[in-house]
């Protein structure tokens, strides 16, 4: 079989590169000036009205927290394989982040990372990132479990029936996991990943669940402060649970990454909307918290992306 010319391989990686951050940047662009519903009038107004450096930095240093304890999950996962620096692991988090903007869940992100490692070692980064998003994830969904049912519990959007439904069929969920661990498919089974994960040292799974919580608890928190600076007067715990059960509901809808706020947003608006929040208001803060989370990562995602060399032939 006839290989590739190297000029031709560097012709196709340098447009695979175009063509992610050429993509990326036209998602963004598209969400950002044709989303009727932003209504930059009255968040220039309100912005003048209660702008603070204090406040903008403050903002905006929840955002880099958030992002440096993503890092800092990867950093400390990829140890297993062998030690990555700080910068090493932002590249790879960045540039994969880039890479995931347009694919459905972020699949994408699975892949660039891989792109950064040997070959042989391809199933191992991919598990590894699955253990690193799936704390995110479970802790997601019991934040976001207990949010709702406080939630709930005030403002009764769902019936006592219904909650104890949900809880039956959660509980005939894991009854079946837990008794088909063992149960064999394509030589993949509950029981191999359990074995999997507890080849980790607990030290780095320790790590990972301490710095997920941190995550957790900046990006609702930013959450929160931004409703606050836009002048929404609720109670603590109200406001804390309606974010919680956003994610947690938002999280569970299969989407791709370019649209997680438009997802995110629709599920906010409904429930602040219970609250009495205006809708431009909850849009525009969901859409910021979009803008400081990943688009602004993205930009410097976009810079090594163009910057990657491959490690493996195409």
């Amino acid at each position: 079989m006839n290989s590739i010319p190297h000029k031709t391989k560097q012709f196709l990686v340098l447009l695979v590169k175009l063509l992610i951050v050429g993509g990326a940047f036209y998602f963004i662009y598209n969400q950002l000036a044709n989303n009727d519903k932003l209504n930059w009038q009255k968040f220039l107004v309100l912005f003048h009205k209660n702008q603070s450096a204090a406040g903008i930095s403050f903002i905006l240093l929840l955002s880099v927290l958030n992002r440096l304890f993503e890092i800092l999950k990867w950093k400390y996962l990829v140890s297993y394989l062998h030690p990555i620096s700080l910068g090493e692991a932002t590249k790879q988090v960045l540039a994969s982040l880039t890479a995931g903007l347009f694919t459905p869940n972020g699949v994408g992100e699975y892949a660039g990372k891989a792109l950064y490692f040997n070959k042989k070692q391809t199933k191992k980064v991919v598990f590894l990132n699955l253990i690193c998003n799936g704390i995110q994830m479970v802790l997601t969904v019991i934040f976001g479990i207990f949010g709702l049912l406080y939630f709930n519990a005030q403002y009764n959007v769902i019936t006592a029936k219904t909650v104890t439904v949900l809880f039956g069929i959660c509980f005939l969920i894991f009854g079946v996991l837990f008794f088909s661990k063992k149960v064999n498919i394509k030589g993949y089974s509950i029981e191999k990943l359990i074995h999997k994960i507890n080849e980790i040292p607990k030290s780095i799974h320790k790590k990972n669940t301490f710095l997920a919580i941190l995550r957790y608890l900046v990006f609702s928190h930013q959450y929160y402060f931004l409703f606050l600076a836009f002048d929404v007067d609720l109670p603590y715990l109200i406001l804390i649970s309606a974010i919680s059960s956003v994610y947690f509901l938002a999280s569970s809808l299969p989407t791709f990454q370019f649209l997680d706020f438009a997802v995110k947003g629709s599920v906010a608006v409904y429930f602040f909307g219970i609250l009495g929040v205006n809708e431009w208001v909850v849009v525009f803060v969901t859409t910021l918290m979009w803008f400081l989370n990943v688009v602004l990562p993205v930009f410097i995602g976009s810079y090594y992306v163009l910057n990657f060399k491959p490690k493996m032939a195409l």
